[in-house]
């Protein structure tokens, strides 16, 4: 059984702060720890339910977070960007029999989570697929069915778990943080992780392979900007067309398509 899993960071148990989620701050040291030991834990809990190979994709800000000695032994970690469109599921393809997502966060534009965004927290205010508020859980689980693959595990915030079960309430969530305002209340991070890994072996160990993982025929999209300079430049991108000062559009029926505007725009 391959399973690849999409780490983000800020989703994790006890992240707050930007500072934390970055490495050239002082607070950065406990989080990407605790950014390690989530993903470890996913990893054992597959590993726990029969899996036989397991890529990592470390998915956060400069993509070189995750310290490799707290995973598995034979897990196999990317680090770093590669320009790929899939970007954050770079390598994903049909060879995998399911794809999960640890720490990941609610949407830009939502409440959830202090740290909310999508893709980017200095340029997006929001994304919107198909009329619907588009976060990285919903962009990168569109990427997986596009291989035939299902998502079958999700953790993160609260708010998000919510969006994932509304979604499809077959994929397994956990909730380790809830967002208040600018505050967060997590899970003590031993029990995080060892919640996380108990799900995923539960994920695993029902049966996932009969999922559906229905792609849109068409997808219309709409990328709001914080800065209308963006939305400018953003709008010469071949097809796209600018609504309003801070708003471009761009549809297709090809979500590969989506991919290279999103890679290139943001």
């Amino acid at each position: 059984m391959k399973i690849y899993i999409s780490a983000d960071i800020e989703g994790v148990a006890g992240i707050t702060s930007w500072d934390e989620a970055r490495k050239d701050s002082n607070s950065y040291q406990e989080f990407q720890e605790q950014f390690s030991v989530e993903v470890g834990a996913a990893c054992e809990g597959a590993l726990a339910a029969g899996a036989t190979e397991i890529i990592v994709k470390d998915a956060h800000g400069t993509g070189r977070n995750i310290i490799g000695s707290y995973l598995p032994s034979g897990t196999k970690l990317i680090h770093g960007w590669s320009g790929h469109p899939q970007k954050m599921m770079q390598e994903l393809d049909d060879s995998f029999d399911a794809a999960m997502m640890v720490g990941y966060h609610s949407a830009a534009g939502v409440k959830g989570n202090p740290l909310g965004h999508t893709f980017s927290s200095e340029k997006v205010y929001r994304l919107l697929i198909n009329d619907t508020i588009a976060s990285e859980f919903l962009c990168n689980t569109y990427i997986a069915y596009t291989h035939n693959v299902p998502v079958i595990y999700v953790s993160g915030d609260e708010d998000l778990c919510t969006e994932v079960s509304l979604f499809n309430p077959l994929i397994k969530t956990t909730s380790v943080s809830k967002g208040i305002g600018e505050s967060t209340m997590s899970l003590q991070p031993d029990d995080a992780k060892n919640l996380i890994k108990k799900d995923v072996q539960i994920a695993l160990t029902t049966e996932f392979k009969n999922f559906d993982c229905p792609v849109p025929d068409n997808f219309k999209v709409e990328l709001s900007y914080k800065n209308q300079s963006h939305a400018y430049k953003a709008s010469y991108y071949p097809s796209a067309k600018q609504k309003d000062a801070t708003t471009v559009c761009f549809e297709s029926n090809d979500y590969n398509a989506v991919l290279s505007f999103l890679l290139f725009v943001i």
